[in-house]
């Protein structure tokens, strides 16, 4: 402020100012303000805005030049006024070409349905020293794009953190410079050797998680001793992949499609997505992975019962078992009992129930004769919480849940979900996921099922919650399901 009739001069006539209007018609200036400042204003501004605000001063102009986040999609670039019109490969032309590539931070090529003939020369602008993100996922247009692996020769190499390659080739060899600061890699499908990958680990000493999805070249995955720091491996859906040979000593969490294959002794945490997954892992994974902590198992095609096994996950805590939809009946349930006694520390046990609804009314606990199955000897276990979803009146589910109420002599809480997925409840959601008709007509059994055989059952100090089907968005219409 000033005092009396001392007036304010115009931004553009301030002494020293960095950016200045010189003559009239030129861009308006904005406010004089540390380069630095300036610049973090403007990147943190949308894309679009960016750009646009680059035409209004040279100040933006020099920011736009030298924007450290260049995320470049359909979303990133289209306007919804003219999501159809704009020729997208030709805007990132005009963007790469416009930059500097000085103080490039992360970049990302998202091109999916984008036709490009440039990438290589978006590439060379972008992929500088000090980069420290890059993420390339080529054009469905032109799959074979072969990734130039010269581009992290150029000092790159040292600052790079995280490599995203999509729907490309890319062949790492001998003569790649090493990724000294490198702690994540994304492949998706990426045509690479499985020497190809063990050359680009080797030159990989700080990285820390790796993920491979659809990388039907690999066959033999070849992990070095000397990744002192990696912990996560996740490998989904690599068709032609038969051996993970791992010698890194800190691998914790692996996430496989397909059977564990090799010595993973050290391992503390398994995802597992495959055919009998059930069976396999209770036969395989306490002699090869005994220090088990977290177990989790989405299987199908279980038609044969889980075995009952002198083998034991002595350190296994938690562990989620989700038998996907159309699971072929009649799956014992009451042989999951095989995993509760083969874990002694076992705190919490999740089943996602994914068989069919029951069609022969031999498979349902009510109308049933016979009385339930009980083991002949007490087997003691420390589960403390205890859920399972799209719980149905199967007799053999019924008996598994009287026996951990029989014998969890912690148990604290224990659900019983008649549906499965979130519900309209939850924070974040306005209505129910789950709202398959044939879960619907068997949850009155399993209603009934619960109140005739468990619920005289469930002691004093544990929580029994049980969930219907909820009366706003499952509905039952007139007429019935």
């Amino acid at each position: 402020m000033r005092a009396g009739n001392e007036s304010i001069a115009p931004v553009n006539k301030r002494k020293g100012s960095t950016y200045q209007q010189e003559e009239d018609g030129d861009s308006q200036a904005v406010p004089e303000l540390p380069e630095d400042i300036l610049c973090h204003i403007h990147s943190l501004m949308p894309l679009r805005d960016a750009a646009r605000s680059a035409c209004l001063s040279r100040a933006f102009l020099h920011s736009w030049r030298c924007r450290p986040n260049l995320t470049l999609n359909s979303d990133t670039l289209c306007s919804k006024a003219h999501v159809h019109k704009e020729d997208f490969s030709n805007i990132i032309d005009s963007i790469m070409r416009n930059h500097s590539g000085i103080r490039v931070k992360i970049l990302k090529l998202q091109l999916f349905t984008i036709a490009c003939h440039n990438l290589d020369s978006w590439l060379q602008v972008g992929v500088t020293p000090g980069i420290e993100e890059l993420t390339v996922v080529a054009s469905i247009f032109n799959m074979n794009y072969n990734f130039p692996c010269s581009l992290l020769s150029n000092g790159s190499g040292n600052s790079i953190r995280s490599l995203h390659f999509g729907r490309c080739a890319f062949h790492p060899t001998a003569e790649l410079c090493p990724l000294r600061s490198l702690t994540s890699l994304n492949l998706y499908f990426v045509h690479i050797t499985g020497d190809e990958l063990e050359c680009l680990l080797s030159n990989s000493l700080v990285l820390e998680r790796l993920v491979l999805s659809h990388c039907n070249e690999l066959i033999c995955l070849k992990i070095p001793c000397m990744l002192q720091w990696f912990s996560y491996l996740s490998a989904i859906t690599c068709s032609r992949l038969q051996v993970i040979d791992n010698q890194a000593p800190n691998l914790s969490s692996l996430y496989l499609s397909g059977n564990v294959i090799g010595e993973t002794s050290q391992m503390k945490n398994l995802t597992m997505n495959c055919s009998k997954g059930v069976c396999y892992a209770r036969a395989n994974l306490p002699s090869i992975m005994p220090n088990l902590e977290t177990l989790y198992i989405r299987s199908g095609g279980e038609v044969v019962d889980t075995p009952m096994l002198p083998t034991k996950f002595l350190y296994l805590k938690h562990l989620t078992i989700c038998l996907r939809y159309g699971t072929p009946p009649p799956f014992d349930y009451f042989s999951l009992v095989s995993f509760l006694d083969a874990s002694p520390s076992l705190e919490t046990l999740i089943l996602h129930v994914g068989q069919g609804p029951m069609e022969h009314l031999h498979d349902s606990v009510l109308g049933h004769s016979s009385p339930l199955r009980q083991l002949a000897e007490p087997h003691s276990c420390s589960l403390k919480n205890v859920k399972i979803t799209r719980f149905s009146s199967a007799k053999s589910l019924v008996e598994l849940t009287c026996h951990i109420l029989k014998n969890a002599v912690p148990l604290e809480c224990l659900t019983l979900d008649t549906i499965y997925g979130f519900r309209c409840s939850d924070k974040y959601y306005g209505r129910c996921q789950f709202r398959d008709k044939s879960v619907l007509r068997e949850a009155p059994r399993a209603l009934e099922a619960i109140k005739t055989h468990i619920e005289d059952k469930v002691p004093a100090r544990v929580k029994l919650t049980v969930k219907e089907p909820c009366s706003r968005c499952h509905a039952v219409p007139v007429g019935g399901w």
